[in-house]
């Protein structure tokens, strides 16, 4: 369209050319007798030229008006395109929501009305390839979320200490480590939920069920109250969701961590405050799924965690954290048996079931468990393709009328990505997402996804009160024999497109054990633990 100026001149353009031309017509037959008219044509077709020229000159200025017209409509939208990715950043997503490619991106925008005048529902598609079906106001939605591991692993070159008591064989095998299928979505916009049914862990003793039925209330800015059971948020390794691990298994000091009362499946109430910078939240957490309300006394505990990113820009950032975990009611058996606890964990892979770190039940009649407590300390940092990632954990069980038994574990874990991607982070949670292929898997167009080799050493240490050949666990009540477990692991990960992920591990573990109970071919003192090598593979779908 011409603006009213450009109207204006095209008129008194258009006018003078219409007299020009009107004039030419009555004046022509004198022209020609007067035997000047071949100069005065020359000069009406010239100024006719000039007048197309000035004509084209003012049509092209007006398209050069409506092109910036429409440069700064498409600037001012993208401003408030960006300015809603920011507000719904903020928006709180239950844990099974959270993707780095697509939590935020689900269209918000009500739908515009068809012919009838009546908004219609739909279905929405985010960039993590999820979709949703939405009321026409965006308000009220519904979609399908899952995951896939499948899982394959061997051990090589297991050296008992002794073929008498301690560590054995272990077995070969495979394991639907994960096979999750749920809904999530939002009710009346404020409120969210998540439910996520596990049917994995085919040869695992890892409980199957419930991983996840929350409700979560969203309605304040940057804020989330929670309700129900999920994954926790204790711990940096555990605020990174399964989907996003740098190897096939969380550290054995991780997991020895949220045994006490977090972790999977668990009941939980709580909030968590999250920006661009910092991470803050507290809960109260009950039994797991699966456990037992019948005459059972039932585990309570509580923690609390703040992490922040000390630095933060384009191409790195510095994490830093500290979480405490406490134990407030220690679970029993039921029918009047004591509060007891046992603290164990497999060797970092789940396809033999048996555990070898394991203090044992912890606490009797005489002496039950009254409360326990964890420290964590997280630090994570990036730079471009490279990250690391590690953590401290002071573990601590309290017992009437002995003294307090006390361990200690950690993780530290680097990886490099070969093609130059970075990991990012994942504000909501406070952790970080794994890698995102730039180019996904293309083979024709020489795209070959993403590549990540990895390394990790972890130990953990559940040896306390316990003096190796001297203690006998009989005779000392106070002392607990679980071993020292070391853990040297190497990883590639190919990632051919957001949601396919291919892990490689080998993992060389050392299990150091003292004998603490005297039997034939195994004195006290004698060494009962391992070492062996495995090898696993893991096929990963995460939808």
């Amino acid at each position: 369209m011409m603006g009213h100026f450009g109207h204006r001149r095209l008129n008194i353009l258009l006018g003078a050319t219409a007299a020009a031309g009107w004039f030419a017509m009555a004046a022509g037959p004198a022209l020609a007798a007067g035997q000047a008219g071949q100069s005065d044509t020359d000069a009406l077709r010239a100024e006719v030229a000039q007048l197309t020229k000035l004509v084209q000159d003012l049509s092209q200025q007006d398209q050069q008006q409506i092109a910036a017209l429409k440069a700064q409509v498409a600037a001012l939208q993208a401003r408030l395109d960006a300015q809603s990715a920011q507000a719904a950043s903020q928006t709180a997503v239950p844990r099974a929501t959270q993707n780095a490619t697509g939590q935020f991106a689900i269209q918000q925008t009500p739908s515009p009305a068809p012919e009838s005048g009546i908004a219609e529902p739909r279905i929405v598609q985010n960039s993590a390839h999820r979709f949703q079906l939405q009321s026409a106001d965006g308000r009220y939605s519904i979609g399908l979320t899952g995951d896939i591991q499948f899982d394959m692993g061997a051990y090589t070159d297991f050296h008992p200490d002794s073929t008498v008591v301690g560590a054995q064989e272990l077995s070969n095998g495979v394991n639907a480590r994960r096979a999750r299928i749920g809904v999530t979505g939002e009710a009346a916009g404020n409120f969210g939920f998540a439910i996520v049914y596990d049917f994995g862990n085919s040869s695992d003793q890892t409980p199957k069920g419930l991983e996840t039925a929350q409700v979560i209330y969203n309605g304040i800015r940057g804020t989330a109250l929670e309700l129900g059971y999920s994954n926790t948020f204790f711990t940096l390794d555990q605020s990174t969701s399964s989907n996003d691990l740098m190897f096939l298994e969380r550290s054995s000091a991780s997991n020895i961590a949220t045994n006490f009362n977090a972790g999977d499946f668990r009941a939980n109430a709580g909030v968590r405050l999250f920006g661009d910078r910092y991470w803050v939240g507290g809960y109260l957490t009950g039994p797991a799924a699966g456990d037992s309300h019948t005459l059972t006394g039932e585990r309570f505990g509580a923690f609390e965690r703040v992490a922040v990113q000390a630095l933060q820009g384009p191409d790195y950032s510095v994490h830093l954290g500290v979480g405490y975990d406490e134990l407030l009611r220690a679970p029993n058996s039921g029918n009047g048996t004591a509060n007891v606890l046992s603290l164990s964990d497999q060797p970092e892979l789940r396809v033999d079931p048996t555990t070898f770190l394991n203090t044992g039940i912890i606490g009797s009649a005489l002496n039950p468990v009254t409360g326990g407590e964890v420290l964590d300390i997280e630090t994570a940092a990036g730079f471009r393709n490279f990250f690391w990632q590690g953590e401290y954990y002071h573990y601590q069980v309290n017992r009437q009328g002995l003294p307090t038994d006390t361990f200690e574990g950690g993780y530290g874990e680097v990886s490099w990505t070969i093609t130059g991607e970075a990991r990012t982070y994942n504000k909501q949670a406070g952790s970080y997402f794994r890698i995102f292929p730039k180019n996904p898997f293309a083979p024709m167009s020489g795209s070959w996804g993403a590549w990540e080799v990895a390394a990790r050493v972890s130990y953990v240490d559940l040896n306390s009160n316990f003096m190796p050949g001297i203690t006998a666990l009989s005779a000392d009540p106070a002392a607990v024999d679980g071993g020292l477990q070391r853990t040297y692991s190497f990883g590639v990960n190919w990632y051919p497109n957001d949601i396919v992920r291919f892990m490689l591990d080998y993992s060389h573990v050392d299990y150091d054990k003292a004998n603490g109970t005297a039997v034939t071919g195994a004195p006290l003192g004698a060494p009962i633990g391992a070492s062996f090598n495995a090898i696993s593979f893991r096929a990963q779908v995460a939808y």
